[in-house]
């Protein structure tokens, strides 16, 4: 087991300092606390395998969407937008902000 300090445990895995913290309080990385020069300082204890895996579950893959996939979705979304503009223009109507 390696032993390393939250941030670089943060560094090598690609994951914020903060979700590194939270990882560590609800138990899903092993840690250490150990007082050095009076300050209590935490370590993680990973082994290299732990540190892939754990980028690798944090990291979600889309899959690959064909052009023509693509092409609809963004479609979609185009009409989505029109219909929301719209929305948002008799909502402004309606409470007298545009005429």
């Amino acid at each position: 087991m390696e032993r390393m300090t939250l941030k670089q445990y943060a560094v090598r895995s690609k994951l914020s300092l903060f979700n590194v913290v939270k990882m560590v309080k609800s138990g899903e990385l092993k840690s250490q606390t150990v007082e050095e020069n009076g300050k209590e300082v935490t370590y993680v204890l990973a082994d290299k395998d732990a540190v892939t895996k754990t980028k690798a579950a944090d990291t979600e893959k889309r899959p690959a969407l064909s052009n023509d996939a693509l092409h609809e979705v963004v479609l979609s979304l185009q009409d989505e937008v029109a219909r929301l503009r719209r929305e948002i223009d008799s909502l402004k109507i309606s409470i007298g902000i545009k005429e």
